[in-house]
């Protein structure tokens, strides 16, 4: 198993993850900043819930990065947008590199 090179993570990221909502809307966590290669490329993806929606922008971090559904991520440009989904790849012991995909709104 190999873990993608820090090298690749030419970006910085803030995440503040999802806690749920209350009677002034969503709630979130503290922020963390996060390495990242970031691609800001619109494509379609499907979400937990089973939709087909629009995925602007997707970051690729090292394993064990969380980002539940929902949580704001701010990109480097400073645009803040929200996860969609936050996917593990690993590659089961093939020389790929492991990696968290984050799809962005």
């Amino acid at each position: 198993m190999s873990r993608i090179p820090g090298w690749l993570l030419r970006h910085r990221i803030t995440i503040e993850p999802y806690r749920g909502s209350s009677s002034t809307g969503p709630v979130y966590g503290p922020p963390t900043a996060v390495r990242a290669f970031v691609d800001e490329q619109t494509r379609a993806v499907v979400s937990p819930g089973g939709e087909e929606v629009t995925s602007s922008s997707t970051a690729y971090t090292a394993p064990g990065t969380s980002a539940p559904p929902l949580s704001r991520v701010t990109l480097p440009s400073g645009r803040t947008t929200t996860v969609i989904a936050c996917l593990s790849r690993d590659g089961g012991g093939l020389p790929t590199p492991d990696h968290v995909e984050i799809q962005l709104q």
